[in-house]
């Protein structure tokens, strides 16, 4: 009887160092949560802007000042997700093919980095106001662009960009969040 103790009780401590030998796996790779705020819009109707819309009101306006910067350039900022949409304004003079064609390059330079690229097609003849919007997946640097225009005067080019590494995973919910302010955008947007 001594013998069996004696062989359960060195079974068990066998079988207890083994068991805590067990190699650890890390876990996996979490992302901090975002908090959005409540979708609430305002109509930004400035005048010194040949355009108007509705924007969110965590939201706000800054003059693009970078070298080279167009008279109407501005930027959307998003402060609490690290966010800008980059708005270029050109006045058409008979180049609508050429900033339509530019826009596209712009877009399809990502395609190094982009899973996919998909085109929406807007048009509201209503309000004149007709675009494109591209959805870039992927680890892109600009998820999201578009282009509007009325095709006589007027072309707004804009794009989405994170002040961070890219990465589909954890930028998708924003993504998703900003992509709903920029449906806004043309549904809203009104020439002067």
């Amino acid at each position: 009887m001594k013998k069996l103790i004696t062989h359960i009780f060195i079974l068990t401590f066998v079988a207890m160092i083994f068991s805590c030998s067990e190699t650890p796996t890390p876990k996996p790779r979490g992302y901090f949560r975002v908090t959005f705020p409540e979708k609430v819009y305002a109509l930004y109707d400035s005048a010194n802007f040949p355009y108007k819309f509705d924007l969110p009101k965590y939201c706000k306006i800054e003059n693009e000042n970078s070298y080279g910067a167009g008279k109407y350039w501005t930027n959307i900022v998003y402060k609490e997700l690290n966010a800008k949409i980059h708005l270029t304004f050109n006045f058409l003079n008979k180049d609508l093919d050429t900033l339509i064609e530019d826009s596209h390059t712009l877009a399809y330079k990502h395609t190094v980095k982009a899973d996919a690229i998909e085109k929406i097609s807007y048009w509201n003849d209503t309000t004149h106001v007709y675009g494109l919007l591209y959805n870039l997946k992927g680890n892109v640097a600009s998820p999201i662009q578009f282009y509007l225009t009325d095709s006589t005067k007027h072309f707004l080019r804009g794009s989405l960009y994170f002040n961070s590494t890219p990465n589909k995973d954890s930028l998708l919910p924003s993504v998703e969040f900003i992509r709903e302010d920029i449906k806004r955008i043309f549904e809203t947007i009104e020439w002067k």
